[in-house]
């Protein structure tokens, strides 16, 4: 599905430059005009670059509590901008995607590959590495299914959850 590989990578420059802008909402959907214009000319359909967008930021602040919980040496202020963002569409992906459409592994592989593409030269390793202390902290839907019978996910709440209570228990 390179259609879908495209709007992902049209969503997360959008994101890019909304966060480069200063994460105003307001201007978001000029910015999404405006790449799909600049990286994607043509394309007719991009319903699936505008839910992956407007998903992402309605659930941002979860999503950058999950970044500072399984990245913690790294300050989410000081993540790129661009690593910033293929974290949270990968994030946003992995937890409320529609796993009949995209598995997780797939979100997984899909935000390393635009980490290869736009980001520095650990940007994929430190993708890989979030996401997947995310997906093992989930439980691993999916992960023996070929089937996709198994699509029960874990709520970002209850992962928080579950990481405060094992920072407790290493603490006492």
């Amino acid at each position: 599905m390179a259609n879908r590989h495209l709007q992902r990578s049209v969503a997360m420059q959008a994101l890019f430059e909304w966060d480069f802008q200063g994460c105003k909402d307001e201007n978001i959907e000029e910015i999404i005009d405006h790449n799909v214009a600049e990286f994607a000319p043509g394309m007719e359909e991009c319903a699936f670059t505008q839910a992956l967008i407007a998903g992402t930021l309605e659930n941002r602040d979860s999503i950058d509590m999950l970044i500072e919980k399984c990245a913690p040496e790294w300050p989410l202020e000081q993540v790129t901008i661009i690593d910033r963002n293929i974290l949270r569409l990968g994030i946003f992906e992995l937890m409320h995607g529609n796993y009949d459409e995209v598995p997780p592994k797939v979100a997984i592989n899909e935000a390393i590959e635009l980490a290869k593409a736009f980001g520095g030269d650990s940007s994929a390793r430190f993708v890989n590495g979030v996401l997947g202390t995310i997906y093992r902290e989930m439980g691993e839907p999916m992960k023996d299914d070929t089937s996709k019978k198994d699509k029960e996910r874990v709520s970002i709440a209850e992962v928080v959850e579950e990481k405060e209570k094992e920072e407790k228990e290493v603490v006492e």
